[in-house]
Order: C-alpha cells, then sequence, then structure tokens
C-alpha cells in the first residue's frame, strides 16, 4: 500500500486546521510527539476566520461578579439543558486561561480604560464577556495559534482532502486516505491517534453562513468509522445574515452589531423584539424608543436588550414578523445601528462589517439599515465524545470543535464557539497524546480500507453518463431548505425523508469529466456522500425529536416535552456505508451532580 500511493506516518494526525485543530496540534506537538495538521483549504483560511464578536469567558474584567458559575448556567440555559453538563461545566472554568493564553501568544485584544481585555454583550449572556478584537476576534485566534503551531515546526498538509478513515484489524483508528486538490494524487496517513476538527455542515442548505469548506466531512467520516452522532436535529440558524444584495446573501452579520446597539426593525419601522420576549419585560406602552429601553432594563434582570436574546428565540421572532407580514421587500427584517449609533463608532467597533458591505454590496452600515433573516450558521449536534478527554465510541479517534457534539446542547450562546475550539481542542490534544502514549493504539491500516475509499472517489469518472454534482447539490440545498429549516412539520420532514433516498441514488449517480487535478466538479462529487449523510441525520434527529427545544423547532409539537429534554438522540451507521441503514437511538443524558443542579435552580 504504501508503495502505491504518496504514504506519511505520524503520531497524530489532525483533519482540520481551525480553531480546535491547531490547538489540538500545539498540545499534541507539546508532549513530544510528531504531528501532521491537514486541512482541506489553506492554513488560515479555515471557517473560524469568519467568528467575528468574541470568545466568552467569565474574566469579570467589565463585571467582576461575572463567574465560571454563571457563565456555566447561561451555557445550560442556552442549550435548553440538553447540554453535556461536564462539557459545559468544563468550557465554563477553562475559557479564561484559554483566552489569557492567548494573549501570552500575541493575541491583540480590545482593552478598557486601564488596560484589561475589553469584554462585549452578547446574546443569551448575563454580563458581557466576550473578549474581542474589534469584529475580527476569529481572524486574531487563527492568526495567533498558526503562528504558534508553524514556529513549533509541525507538518501541514495544504488543500488535501480526506476521504476516509481507516481502522487496523482491531477497529482501532489507524488512520486516514485522502487527495491532492492540486493534483488529484492519492496520499495516505498512518497515525496512532486521530483528532477530528473538521467544522460544521452548513453546505446543504441554501441560505448558508458557512463557506464551501464546510460540507459535513467530519461528522460523516466519524459516523461511517464507527462513532456515534447526537443532537444533529439542532441546528442553529443565525438570525442575523444578509438576504439582500444577492452579492452577500448569507453573509453573516455579527452579533457584535446587536451588541454594540442595533435593533431590529419590521417593514413597519417598529422595533418588533420588545413583543417577543416576555410579558412583564414587554414596552409596548413606551412613549418612545429610549424609554423602551429604560423600562426594559429596569424590569428586566439581564442588562441587555431584547434584540441579544438567544439566537434561536431572535430567528424565531424574525420569521414570525415575515410569515405575518411585516417583513422586509426580500423576505427578512432590517438591522438598524445607523441611528443608535455614530458613524466613528461603528466604523470604531465594527470595521469589518463596515468594509465588507460597502465593498462587496454597496450597502453603508452607517447610514443605512441592513437587510437580514435566519441563515443556517452552525451545528450543535456532531460526535458523541468523553467531555474529559474528547475520545468518541472509536478507539484512538478523537473530536474537538463544531464536529463533536454535546458543549451547546439544543441551542449555542454567541461567543461559546471560539472558547469552545481552544477549551476542546486542548483536550482533544491532550486525549490523542495520552492514547498513544498508552502502548495501546493502532500499528497498521487496512489496506482494503483505503483501496476501497480510492475505488469510491475513482467511481464518477468511469461512468458513460450520470447526473451533474452541480444539479444534484442544488436540488439538495433546495430541498432541505423548505423541508428541514427553521421551522418544521411532520409531513415536511416525511417528504425530505424520501427526498433524500432519491438523492442518494442519484449521487450514486454522479459523473464527472476531465482530469483529477483541480477538478471542482470531482471535489464536490466527493463532498456529496457526507452531505447527504449528515442532511439524512438531521432529517431522521428532527423526524424523531417531537417537540421544539432551542435550534430545533417543531411547528406541529410547539412546546418542550419534559421526557424528551432528558435524553440525546444518538445515531451510527453499523455497516460503515454513506449508503446503508443508519441507527437512531435515545441516549440519556449525564447525570448532573447536585452542586450543579443548584446553580441552575437559582434565580437569573
Amino acid at each position: 500500500m504504501t508503495d502505491t500511493y504518496e504514504h506519511h506516518d505520524y503520531d497524530v494526525l489532525i483533519i482540520g486546521a481551525g480553531g480546535a485543530g491547531l490547538r489540538a496540534a500545539i498540545e499534541a506537538k507539546q508532549r513530544g510527539l510528531s504531528v501532521a495538521l491537514v486541512t482541506k483549504s489553506l492554513l488560515g483560511k479555515a471557517h473560524t476566520v469568519m467568528a467575528e464578536g468574541g470568545m466568552a469567558a467569565a474574566l469579570g474584567n467589565v463585571y467582576p461578579e461575572d463567574n465560571w458559575q454563571v457563565h456555566f448556567r447561561d451555557t445550560m440555559r442556552g442549550g435548553k439543558y440538553l447540554n453535556n453538563y461536564r462539557m459545559a461545566e468544563l468550557h465554563a472554568k477553562e475559557a479564561p486561561d484559554r483566552v489569557l493564553e492567548l494573549e501570552q501568544w500575541g493575541a491583540l485584544f480590545d482593552r478598557t480604560p486601564s488596560g484589561k481585555i475589553l469584554q462585549r454583550d452578547f446574546g443569551g449572556h448575563r454580563y458581557a464577556r466576550l473578549a474581542h478584537v474589534g469584529d475580527r476576534t476569529g481572524l486574531e485566534l487563527i492568526r495567533t495559534l498558526q503562528q504558534k503551531v508553524v514556529s513549533m515546526g509541525t507538518d501541514v498538509f495544504m488543500e488535501c482532502k480526506v476521504l476516509r478513515l481507516v481502522h487496523d484489524a482491531s477497529g482501532k483508528a489507524a488512520g486516514a486516505v485522502a487527495y491532492w486538490r492540486a493534483t488529484g494524487e492519492f496520499v495516505t496517513f498512518a497515525a496512532k491517534a486521530v483528532v477530528l476538527a473538521t467544522g460544521g455542515a452548513g453546505k446543504s442548505w441554501k441560505f448558508t453562513s458557512n463557506s464551501w469548506e464546510c460540507t459535513g466531512d467530519g461528522h460523516a467520516m466519524a459516523l461511517w468509522a464507527g462513532a456515534r452522532l447526537i443532537d444533529m436535529e439542532c441546528v442553529q440558524f443565525h438570525p442575523t445574515g444578509m438576504v439582500w444584495p444577492l452579492s452577500v446573501r448569507g453573509l453573516l452579520v455579527t452579533e457584535g452589531v446587536r451588541g454594540d446597539g442595533g435593533v431590529l426593525r419590521n417593514a413597519e419601522g417598529k422595533r418588533f423584539m420588545f413583543d417577543y420576549v416576555a410579558p412583564m419585560f414587554r414596552a409596548e406602552t413606551a412613549e418612545s424608543e429610549d424609554e423602551g429601553d429604560r423600562w426594559y432594563e429596569d424590569h428586566s434582570a439581564g442588562r441587555r436588550p431584547p434584540e441579544l436574546l438567544p439566537r434561536d428565540e431572535v430567528a424565531r421572532a424574525i420569521n414570525t414578523e415575515v410569515k405575518a407580514g411585516r417583513g422586509s421587500p426580500h423576505g427578512g427584517v432590517f438591522l438598524d445601528i445607523a441611528s443608535r449609533r455614530t458613524p466613528e463608532f461603528i466604523r470604531r467597533r465594527l470595521p469589518s462589517m463596515y468594509h465588507q458591505f460597502m465593498e462587496l454590496a454597496g450597502v453603508d452600515i452607517t447610514r443605512e439599515a441592513m437587510e437580514i433573516g435566519p441563515t443556517c450558521h452552525y451545528f450543535m449536534g456532531g460526535v458523541q465524545v468523553d467531555a474529559d478527554s474528547a475520545a468518541t465510541a472509536v478507539p484512538g479517534l478523537f473530536a474537538a470543535g463544531e464536529v463533536a457534539g454535546g458543549m451547546h446542547g439544543a441551542n449555542r450562546l454567541g461567543g461559546n464557539s471560539l472558547s469552545d475550539l481552544v477549551v476542546f481542542g486542548r483536550r482533544a490534544g491532550m486525549g490523542a497524546a495520552d492514547w498513544v502514549e498508552s502502548g495501546e493504539a493502532a500499528t497498521s491500516m487496512d489496506s482494503s480500507e483505503v483501496e476501497a475509499a480510492v475505488a469510491a472517489a475513482l467511481a464518477p469518472f468511469e461512468r458513460e453518463s450520470g447526473e451533474n454534482p452541480y444539479d444534484v447539490h442544488h436540488d439538495l440545498q433546495e430541498m432541505m431548505q423548505a423541508n428541514v429549516g427553521i421551522i418544521r412539520t411532520q409531513s415536511e420532514l416525511d417528504e425530505a425523508k424520501e427526498r433524500l433516498v432519491e438523492l442518494a441514488e442519484r449521487v450514486a449517480r454522479v459523473r464527472v469529466t476531465g482530469g483529477r487535478a483541480y477538478n471542482p466538479g470531482w471535489n464536490l462529487a466527493t463532498d456529496l456522500p457526507s452531505m447527504i449523510t449528515v442532511s439524512r441525520c438531521v432529517t431522521e434527529g428532527a423526524r424523531r425529536r417531537t417537540e421544539s427545544r432551542g435550534g430545533h423547532t417543531r411547528e406541529d409539537f410547539p412546546t418542550a416535552d419534559e421526557r424528551l429534554g432528558t435524553l440525546n438522540f444518538a445515531q451510527s451507521c453499523p455497516d460503515g456505508t454513506w449508503d446503508g441503514e443508519y441507527r437512531i437511538e435515545e441516549s440519556p443524558l449525564l447525570a448532573m451532580p447536585a452542586e450543579l443542579k443548584a446553580l441552575l435552580e437559582e434565580a437569573h
């Protein structure tokens, strides 16, 4: 096998070079292990760079009363208690150290007048706790971690698409088979431990903030390899993605716009979010918008406006306004910061927002409102992992970041994603290193699995006729947007299940032409099995969760079900094939210790 394809041997193979993958690489490298970092794109181009608003950590620099207990409670409440409590606990406790670590490695955070790291408000957080670098926090995180990784001499393989994970004869993770996008030549990586840090899967939806890489490769490969996926029905639709102009459709508008004073208005110019908070907090009788703000702050326990409710609640409110006929001309609502803040303030606090919409769409956010609406943004669901080690059910396989499930429950709070990356990226690196040093790791790769993966990847070239991969992808996106979007019903989900069977049959008939070097049609053809796999899991999870909870909303089951709130839906693929049968079963949540339960029962 090693004579047939280009081959590399490492102690730890990390697939994905976003925040989680980079932090895992640093941790494993610090343990003296040989580490390979493989990325589908280019180093520095991971989707993490798109995270704008900040990273949540209870530093207490703006509100000294903030602490990990409050952050834990906010995370659990935001996730509607579907979270893996241990992951939420570790995240809340360790996030401050990871932020300070980044600062020590050179991250240039915004500062308070006294010189501390500045923290901003975000939805669902009781206190201002997002450390940020303007609205370019993800870029700064990647820059800092990338510089650290390169300085340590880590081997990086760019524009390398991983097709499948490979086992040894006993079923342990032993590496992966991939190909170079530039040449189409195959390459194998043997490793004693594998870390998945591949990000999300939003490219199966028509409207998404996700970049081209986010096709669910890690979710699918883990499932095919024998791991379990949980909470796949819980997909976050960020409330503020651009819906117009077309040049920026789906592009994310950071929550920092609302954190810095932006408000949501319907077509009538009404600031409608007051109508969607609890009746005791409504400001319907306020004579002015400013008076409504003051009333809300005085009568709520929080310190933020209603636009900063958790993302699922804001997204549903926007969807309701549009359905009621009060939406913008292109099916969204308006996000207005221009009337609330000076142009100088906006350009200073939101430089990326200002420049990208001015350059890409001719929209001057210092003078006019943005036309926005919900866009597929983030997967709360993912690979089921052990909280402390990030280990999956497959010996030697670990997962961290968006590809891992459990941390965020049914809905992720803004800002928790970046701190999630570094907290659990570090723990995945630790878990992988511990596994390598245990002496139980795989020592060989199953060559038959490599050959099967190569044959499947080359099959589209061998067909004399067949489906165009772009047509299949287009139809998948349209169907998932219409049937498995922000609001779901049984009939639509049943139709989606049937349509996915048809789409899987079309994927099996996909044909591509030309050579393998830089062939985008072939690249898409190799992505489609992952997208079909993820879409099937989301659809089946949504059919089984007959309630509304967090990012999962069933119009036919509008309330939460107490019993369903005590379990995850776990999915597996016994035969390891993307187009085979999947299993779904109930997986009870971990029992929470009494002292943590007490935190959740305290008054917010």
